[in-house]
């Protein structure tokens, strides 16, 4: 399909295509659920470097003071997420969140503890949240040129609104369905009768399979798939880290069953889920009478907490909203050079657009017709 003509790199909804039922948020990002904020430290060295760091604040206040009930979800456990099994413990979290590769998570670890412990001379324990996928196919990484400062520049660029995406933080320089991948973001808005509550998602993005876009075959209409050559070499190998935000009061266990079905629209997108992938998802609540203050954590007390019977709108929310992140990552990154001198291309956003507009005339788009929009 030619590319004479292609659009210049957009959102997924700004080529007119809109995944799913529920409205998204102003900027249709994690930000949209107040007070949170990201942060991303970006770090290009030509020729063999191209990484970062990315960190996701859940309050502007003292995490470590009060701390936001979270859950955590493992589709694929091939990765090294620093901190888990406390926060599944506990369903906690006391300090943001932070992303990065997988070589490099231990000084990223040492950034947060640095900004962590100054902002708290009395701690003597801190659970710092790392997580991280592989961008060695792009990125040198065996070179570990991320330091502790690249993390404390990550958490001092943390704001509010929109949200970088793309070839940026730790999304620099990952690889997804054989185009370049990246960092990604989307929000859902519930109707006031449902609660009105906002869920954002975040996504790492870099993992295979078969691309699908609103249910449309893009990846085998590029030619482009996991499994498409006999001698295939598992190019579907990767991860994907999602981060939940929501400002519904939820239990920590609630945030678990929300982070779970993120991967539902992990699959949507097309995701294998190979072996040698690892596949997180990390869901905190911002609500103000289920954050755990020290006062609540260190006597009896009740929270506000939203029934089972009310939170499946959430699921689908979260379902959408991941669908959507991940897509967005691919739709906003750039070609980039890897660091031994190959070319990853971004995914050509003039097949979404014709493939969209041949299932709206239901014409076949190539060699084989994808479903009808919103099908």
């Amino acid at each position: 399909m030619s590319s004479d003509h292609a659009p210049a790199r957009q959102r997924l909804r700004d080529l007119g295509i809109v995944p799913g039922i529920l409205p998204s948020g102003p900027h249709n990002a994690i930000t949209d659920v107040p007070d949170v904020r990201v942060g991303h430290e970006t770090v290009i060295i030509d020729p063999n470097i191209r990484t970062g760091v990315t960190a996701i604040l859940p309050h502007p206040g003292n995490l470590f003071e009060e701390r936001v009930p979270a859950g955590v979800a493992v589709g694929n456990g091939f990765g090294k997420f620093v901190g888990l099994t406390q926060v599944q413990e506990l369903g906690e979290l006391e300090t943001p969140v932070l992303l990065t590769n997988t070589l490099s998570v231990a000084p990223v670890m040492q950034g947060l503890l640095e900004w962590t412990l100054v902002r708290n001379p009395q701690a003597r324990s801190v659970n710092a949240v790392v997580g991280e996928t592989n961008d060695g196919v792009v990125n040198d990484i065996r070179a570990r040129v991320l330091t502790p400062e690249h993390a404390l520049r990550a958490l001092d660029a943390a704001r509010e609104g929109p949200v970088p995406e793309g070839c940026v933080g730790a999304g620099t320089g990952t690889v997804a369905f054989g185009w370049k991948g990246g960092m990604g973001t989307s929000s859902r808005v519930l109707p006031p009768t449902l609660g009105g509550y906002t869920v954002g998602v975040l996504a790492q993005v870099n993992f295979g399979g078969v691309l699908q876009v609103s249910g449309l075959p893009v990846g085998q209409l590029a030619g482009q798939y996991y499994l498409r050559e006999a001698l295939d070499r598992g190019d579907a190998d990767g991860s994907v880290v999602f981060i939940i935000a929501t400002d519904a009061p939820l239990s920590d266990r609630n945030l678990r069953r929300l982070a779970v079905r993120s991967f539902l629209g992990l699959g949507r997108t097309g995701s294998a889920m190979t072996n040698g992938s690892g596949d997180y998802a990390l869901a905190f609540s911002t609500a103000l009478p289920v954050r755990r203050t020290p006062e609540r954590r260190s006597a009896t007390w009740t929270p506000l907490d939203l029934p089972n019977d009310l939170v499946s709108p959430l699921f689908q929310a979260v379902i959408e909203g991941a669908e959507e992140a991940v897509l967005n990552a691919l739709c906003m990154a750039e070609p980039m050079e890897t660091y031994d001198g190959r070319r990853i291309e971004a995914l050509p956003l003039d097949l979404l657009v014709d493939a969209w507009a041949a299932a709206s005339r239901d014409e076949p788009p190539g060699r084989r017709a994808g479903p009808r929009p919103g099908v």
